[in-house]
């Protein structure tokens, strides 16, 4: 096709911001420090090399993801575990924070409940900001490894991606079958992995995390939640998204107490009505 001549024009249109957050709930200052002090562990999990495994936070409960041995990514999925079907919305929590998430933002939960399910305390990659390639860490816009893409791309079957490994996480969490566990899992957060979109084709690219142990994100957890952590077959997500061969290691998972357990009160569901013009 030929180029319009107002091709510049078009092109030099400023964005529009969708959805503009100045309006959207926050944790106050208060809430924010009462959610830092007086942690008392509680519980913990590892989570095995190429395998997930569940954990269980009450609203007010602060969890704590880590790296422990060596650079390693992780994919999360959260429910409500009164109510499977309100589970984590990663575009939506992309849509109102962006590609990747850090220290005050929220992981905000499906329709119709769409109400923030945990905040981020702390990131201690919030450092690395956005590279000249345009990764970062922690991001919302990967759907997590599965066997179909793998058997779509390179044939065969291969089990030990994320997908199958929340599958089996929430299968033993709920004591579902897999074939219904299947249904409830979910687009991730990518913990610690780097990824973003390349400049000239818009492809979604990883390269090797920056994560080191010691490195962790904090979660203040805003409602009951079931959470599920899978260490990516990938290792740092440097060379192959699902591989027997990359270096790959555990995470770890606390869960602690908080000076907010005792009283804090969740976030109600939206309020939109649901009449959908009817």
């Amino acid at each position: 096709m030929t180029e319009p001549e107002d091709a510049s024009r078009r092109r030099a249109i400023p964005p529009v911001i969708c959805y503009p957050t100045a309006t959207l709930p926050r944790l106050s200052e208060v809430q924010v420090a009462r959610a830092r002090a007086g942690w008392r562990k509680v519980d913990e999990v590892r989570v095995a090399p190429r395998d997930a495994a569940a954990f269980s936070a009450k609203a007010g409960q602060a969890f704590r993801i880590s790296c422990i041995e060596g650079p390693q990514v992780g994919d999360l999925n959260l429910w409500n575990p009164n109510d499977f079907s309100e589970r984590f919305y990663s575009g939506k929590t992309r849509a109102l924070h962006g590609t990747h998430v850090t220290e005050g933002n929220r992981l905000w939960s499906s329709f119709p409940g769409l109400r923030p399910m945990a905040t981020i305390l702390a990131d201690s990659l919030a450092w690395y900001g956005m590279d000249p390639f345009g990764g970062a860490v922690h991001d919302v816009i990967g759907t997590r490894c599965d066997p179909y893409t793998k058997t779509l791309l390179s044939g065969g079957q291969y089990h030990h991606c994320c997908h199958s490994n929340l599958t089996r996480a929430f299968s033993d969490a709920t004591g579902k079958s897999i074939l219904e566990s299947e249904a409830y899992v979910h687009d991730v957060l990518n913990v610690f992995m780097c990824t973003g979109f390349t400049r000239d084709t818009g492809q979604y690219f990883m390269k090797a995390s920056p994560v080191r142990p010691g490195d962790h994100l904090d979660f203040l957890a805003e409602i009951d939640l079931l959470g599920a952590l899978s260490a990516c077959p990938g290792g740092d997500c440097g060379a192959e998204h699902s591989s027997d061969t990359a270096a790959c290691f555990p995470l770890l998972v606390e869960v602690f107490d908080t000076d907010l357990t005792p009283d804090w009160i969740p976030s109600p569901v939206n309020g939109y009505d649901r009449s959908h013009g009817r």
